[in-house]
């Protein structure tokens, strides 16, 4: 069985910048399509972004220009960095390996001053 481990969250002010992390128990590399989910406090989980196995990257609209997935094969990692932040992207970031529905247990992000 797959395990994720996000990391990489934090508190940062607007404008800021993170990288979260999503590594894998086993190697992901060039198998899964991966996605990023967010669930903003009170609110529903979403779908950030996604990564297919052949590295096609979907993004929601508001993150568009913003947040970009990419896959390090070497380390079985799926990360997404996070630039010029807003209040409204603050929630805890999850991973998750679609096919399989497995999900990591999350990592937060605020964005405040």
């Amino acid at each position: 069985q797959v395990q994720l481990v996000e990391s990489g969250g934090g508190l940062v002010q607007p404008g800021g910048s993170l990288r979260l992390s999503c590594a894998a128990s086993k190697s992901i590399a060039n198998r899964y399509y991966v996605e990023w989910y967010r669930q903003p406090p009170g609110k529903e989980r979403e779908l950030v972004a996604g990564i297919t196995s052949r590295n096609i990257t979907h993004y929601e609209d508001s993150v568009k220009g913003r947040f970009t997935i990419s896959r390090d094969n070497a380390k079985a990692q799926v990360n997404l960095q996070l630039t010029n932040l807003k209040p409204e992207d603050t929630g805890v970031y999850y991973c998750r390996i679609n096919t399989l529905d497995i999900w990591g247990q999350g990592t937060l992000v605020t964005v405040s001053s």
